[in-house]
């Protein structure tokens, strides 16, 4: 390797400190930013990334995974024998096929006949109820998808008249948009932005307000789980969506204003990311006064928004805050409203318990991962949170809470039974 070359974590021998620096900065994160959300200042974090200070304890590396988003635990560590995939899973069965589907781009024409765009709209509603339903939705997804987005694709390059293209783009926009659920989370971060890319072409194309809200809504979150160098990204893209939908709202149907709600508190979540405490809250009292004027029970199928997911949302700001009494609060208020979809059920259990972390109760906090297991084992075993919560308690001095987390890890696929 060339003396002037960056040296790179996952294959140089670096010691914990420099794996560190490494992945802080290709994050874009100053050391003063990360020392803040690690609860500490920028010059501790020096004082590690130099090897003043020895490498520190388990759960204070899964934290500085989780804020550097690292693919497993050995990006960090160094330690190859062991590797724990914290923010990806280990790919689905189906994801080959659907990694096809996306790739595919036929060009000449095939002799099937493209099913109509009401006919593509049909199947991903009965698509989108069967994801809410299912305790492993990438299993009933991933069998749907490749045939969706042939299917889409097809109709978009037969439509012969501007009014069924448009109609067929919006229907394909749709599709992308239910493939970027199957996709997060798994082992080709490429394939993500390819979906969430064609998703907005698709949607722009369709000049329909409702589908770009939608593919925005994605682009948004895709961006910021990225890390916090594209946090302007994810603002610009919810700051230019809003100015687009705002004012077509005193006219706009039920969906569109429940995509608006959805963008507004987006909003707010990247500015809880950022530790914008007054933003952030701001922002969800928005979202609270538009999903207020909504039927009261709506849930919008793509993004869950609704007067029943506000309790959840302001559970995800507290925590993004780190605020721990808080975060527990407003727990106990959301616990009110039932969610009538398993894996936002179960991904609302997993923010509830990373708020009883925070507060200093881990036996709650692991009653309540069980909780999320049991509405839906699939999005807990691709929840980089609830790993770092299981592993770190696996850890734990206290024998019983040590079994209980050691039992959950056996069931999430992060120890060996």
């Amino acid at each position: 390797m060339p003396a002037d070359a960056t040296p790179d974590p996952y294959t140089d021998p670096l010691a914990f400190g420099q794996r560190l620096q490494l992945l802080r900065t290709r994050r874009g994160m100053t050391r003063e930013q990360l020392g803040g959300l690690m609860g500490r200042t920028g010059s501790w974090v020096k004082a590690v990334e130099t090897g003043r200070l020895k490498t520190p304890k388990l759960h204070m590396v899964l934290r500085f995974a989780e804020l550097l988003r690292v693919r497993d635990l050995s990006e960090l560590t160094g330690d190859q024998s062991v590797r724990v995939d914290l923010f990806a899973g280990p790919g689905h069965p189906r994801l080959p096929a659907v990694q096809a589907a996306v790739n595919a781009f036929p060009l000449l024409a095939d002799s099937a006949r493209a099913p109509s765009a009401r006919h593509i709209r049909a199947r991903l509603a009965r698509a989108w109820q069967a994801r809410h339903e299912a305790p492993n939705h990438r299993d009933v997804i991933g069998v749907l998808l490749p045939d969706l987005i042939r299917d889409a694709q097809r109709a978009v390059r037969q439509s012969d008249r501007a009014t069924d293209r448009r109609a067929a783009q919006a229907a394909l926009s749709e599709v992308y948009s239910l493939a970027q659920f199957f996709v997060a989370y798994q082992p080709d971060a490429a394939l993500l932005w390819r979906v969430a890319e064609r998703g907005m072409i698709a949607a722009q194309e369709s000049e329909d307000p409702h589908t770009i809200g939608v593919a925005a809504w994605l682009a948004a979150q895709a961006h910021r789980d990225s890390g916090p160098s594209h946090f302007d990204a994810a603002d610009a893209v919810t700051s230019d969506a809003l100015a687009y939908l705002t004012p077509l709202l005193p006219d706009a149907s039920t969906e569109v204003r429940a995509i608006a709600g959805a963008l507004t508190f987006e909003a707010g979540y990247t500015a809880a990311r950022r530790a914008e405490k007054g933003t952030a809250w701001r922002y969800w009292d928005q979202a609270r006064d538009m999903a207020a004027k909504l039927p009261a029970d709506y849930f919008h199928p793509v993004t869950s928004f609704g007067r029943a997911i506000m309790g959840a949302h302001a559970v995800t700001v507290a925590v993004e805050l780190h605020a721990g009494g808080e975060s527990v609060r407003q727990a106990a208020a959301a616990d009110a409203v039932p969610i009538p979809s398993r894996p936002r059920r179960a991904r609302h259990r997993i923010e509830e318990a990373r708020a009883y972390q925070l507060d200093g109760q881990p036996d709650v906090a692991l009653d309540t991962l069980a909780r999320a297991h049991e509405s839906a084992p699939e999005t807990i075993r691709y929840n980089g949170y609830a790993k770092r919560i299981v592993l770190e308690e696996a850890e734990s001095k206290y024998p019983a809470r040590r079994q209980r987390a050691s039992a959950l890890a056996v069931k999430l696929g992060l120890l060996a039974a």
